[in-house]
């Protein structure tokens, strides 16, 4: 092997290992992650297949916004489609993409935020809160904890999007967008399945 093949196995080499390790980390991050759900789930299946009524008679009354957190769901979904393509794009080296598709996938995760926090002020203001029953226990600790780790991935996003725009990612080094878009899907992958659960059935 020549000095200069051996220079190039050893920058593939480098660039490579830490890709690998922050995959390993992150995987190990979201095996914890999806037991701790699957917990609050079971814990979420358990009260409400217990029950006869669904909500309870305490809270027939309560009318969970169904038709702005359908279009709220769409909204994050879309922000996994953007961080997908910031992804490919730093995957062919299109830095100034990768930097448009993170802007935009901070912007739809802020809105998700947003507009998840508006309607629990406005459940709240109702009446229906972190103490009113079971059934608010449970829906302020299910959704509570996902738009917690929304609010995570959003500023961990923040943090990935100064190091693009500060040129720190390319071809060869994108184990920060990686990592963060995997985070990312886990999250958008997740709310689907407690909108179902929470708010249709």
């Amino acid at each position: 092997m020549n000095e200069l093949e051996h220079t190039s196995f050893e920058r593939t080499e480098g660039a490579s290992r830490p890709i690998s390790n922050a995959r390993l980390a992150v995987l190990v991050l979201l095996g914890a992650e999806i037991m701790f759900f699957a917990g609050l789930i079971g814990t979420f299946l358990v009260f409400r297949l217990g029950s006869v009524t669904w909500p309870p008679p305490s809270q027939a009354d309560v009318r969970l916004p169904v038709g702005i957190t359908g279009l709220n769901t769409i909204v994050l979904l879309l922000s996994g489609y953007t961080m997908l393509q910031g992804l490919r794009a730093i995957r062919q080296d299109h830095q100034r993409a990768l930097k448009n598709w993170l802007f935009a996938t901070g912007i739809l995760g802020i809105i998700f935020l947003v507009v998840q926090g508006s309607e629990w002020v406005r459940l709240v203001h109702h009446g229906f809160t972190l103490s009113s029953g079971v059934y608010g226990s449970v829906f302020y600790v299910l959704i509570g904890c996902h738009a917690l780790h929304v609010l995570v991935a959003v500023l961990w996003l923040l943090a990935v999007f100064a190091k693009a725009i500060a040129g720190r990612f390319s071809v060869n080094h994108y184990a920060g967008v990686e990592v963060c878009a995997i985070y990312w899907a886990f999250v958008v992958v997740l709310w689907p399945l407690l909108y179902i659960l929470v708010y249709l059935i």
